[in-house]
């Protein structure tokens, strides 16, 4: 499993998605994240994914790395379709087999909203993957600046959120050894009773909390060891630059949302 979960690593690489200043992916994701609701129609949702795609292949990551990365993603994809279809009851009938009838609706509006889905979890997944934990913290740290005259740590929530974002991996990888060292000892996740599932669920987060806990405490101590106390006085070493590429990936952006909004049925 934690083979497979690509969302908060990063993979190093020269490609001009890498070399983008870490506050114009921030903008270009929120942005998108913002704009992919104005999607309404085939046209609409062609163009997004034509933006997500390409932003992908400018990246020159693998897409089959990427794909791999998303597999356990598209199970909630499925459910989110499947479950479209069942409850919309609008347009013509398509399907009916006894109790269950298809209409058109239900399928128009299963295979967007499971498509939206999909791009937003791409997008946010080409920001980790493209951008290291720090350029994520300096880039939050800096759109979040003016903030700091209101007295809002916005250095410890940038640091917060960077952190978070790079022990995901990690704890899927805990996860996936203590499954394994319980399943050795006869615990079945998968078969049996609810009460026995919810059992071998404790068995699996007792000991994830534990390790959770654990590290969490050893990050403590190390940042207490190497001197961090806040952001306050704190100097930087790489110092951030926003490039005429960064202002020209913003504007495709912004061109993009003025094209869905004329492209809205």
């Amino acid at each position: 499993m934690s083979n497979h979960l690509i969302i908060g690593r990063y993979v190093p690489g020269q490609s001009i998605i890498h070399r983008l200043d870490p506050r114009a992916k921030l903008l270009i994701v929120f942005a998108y994240v913002l704009i992919v609701f104005l999607a309404n129609n085939a046209a609409t949702y062609a163009l997004l994914s034509v933006f997500a795609f390409l932003f992908a292949a400018l990246s020159r990551i693998p897409f089959s790395y990427i794909m791999r990365g998303l597999r356990p993603v598209i199970w909630v994809v499925l459910f989110t379709f499947v479950l479209h279809v069942w409850m919309t009851k609008e347009g013509d009938v398509l399907y009916r087999i006894g109790a269950l009838t298809i209409y058109e609706e239900g399928v128009r509006q299963g295979i967007f909203i499971s498509l939206r889905f999909l791009l937003l979890v791409l997008m946010t997944t080409m920001l980790t993957l493209t951008t290291t934990p720090i350029e994520v913290t300096d880039g939050v740290e800096s759109l979040l600046g003016p903030l700091k005259k209101m007295r809002v740590p916005v250095h410890e929530l940038a640091l917060m959120m960077a952190i978070s974002l790079r022990f995901i991996p990690t704890l899927m990888e805990e996860t996936e050894k203590i499954m394994k060292a319980q399943a050795a000892r006869g615990v079945d996740f998968s078969g049996g009773r609810f009460s026995e599932r919810m059992k071998a669920i404790v068995s699996l987060l007792v000991p994830l909390f534990i390790s959770s806990f654990k590290r969490a405490d050893e990050l403590a101590t190390a940042m207490e060891a190497r001197g961090y106390r806040g952001g306050e006085g704190r100097t930087k070493f790489r110092q951030l630059a926003w490039k005429r590429t960064d202002t020209v990936f913003f504007a495709a952006v912004v061109l993009l949302a003025i094209l869905l909004c004329l492209l809205r049925s």
